[in-house]
């Protein structure tokens, strides 16, 4: 097995990198790194050699590493292309891109371990407050990625009828919209695409709850 994924049950990068794999039917090698475990494992010597922006995930391909989730995303498509998780045009592919970043750069690192450490530790924040910041920061993004899903093109996906990179990135921040106790009710769109993606084996299998480290 080459491929080896350092990874966390609850981080949603890695979510999205975990479903990607299972999509493409890749096996790989779990390796989970532990982010709360004396003070985050992520932060240690041994993981920062691995990563020295000590951030999660990290893929190992054989003799070579890949950082950030979007760029394993993509690295993944074009070097196992069997099962395509992008369109075959630029146009489509410009569009799963935008519904990629909009989770990815817009919403997801708002709401990240970091941040919300620092708004506590600097800021006073107790744990009300980083979860009221946390469903801001949701909401807003998720009310305008409604919108732009809203206007189509329509499909039982974000993008189509078959699953793309846009869905590996929108069903884990999800899963935190769900845990941060987002009122979901105006996202009708956004309900209908991950109530397809949960149906598949993929997306199951690549849960948090699903991982060995669980708990």
């Amino acid at each position: 097995m080459s491929l080896v994924l350092y990874t966390y049950w609850r981080s949603s990068a890695a979510y999205r990198v975990r479903i990607a794999l299972n999509l493409k039917g890749l096996p790989y090698e779990a390796r989970p790194v532990h982010l709360l475990n004396e003070g985050g494992e992520h932060l240690k010597a041994a993981y920062r050699a691995v990563s020295p922006q000590a951030q999660l995930p990290t893929l190992l391909d054989g003799d070579h590493t890949i950082r950030q989730s979007m760029a394993i995303l993509e690295y993944l498509d074009e070097t196992r292309p069997a099962v395509p998780l992008m369109p075959g045009d630029a146009l489509g592919r410009a569009r799963v891109r935008e519904l990629m970043q909009a989770v990815g750069t817009d919403i997801h690192p708002l709401g990240n371990l970091r941040v919300l450490r620092a708004i506590e530790a600097e800021f006073g924040a107790d744990q009300s407050v980083k979860e009221a910041w946390s469903r801001r920061w949701i909401k807003q993004g998720f009310d305008g990625l409604e919108a732009v899903l809203a206007q189509g093109p329509a499909g039982r996906f974000s993008y189509g009828d078959t699953p793309t990179l846009a869905d590996c990135c929108l069903v884990p921040q999800f899963y935190n919209a769900v845990r941060w106790g987002v009122d979901l009710t105006p996202h009708p769109t956004i309900r209908r695409v991950v109530e397809a993606c949960q149906a598949l084996e993929a997306f199951q299998k690549a849960a948090p709850e699903a991982q060995p480290d669980a708990g």
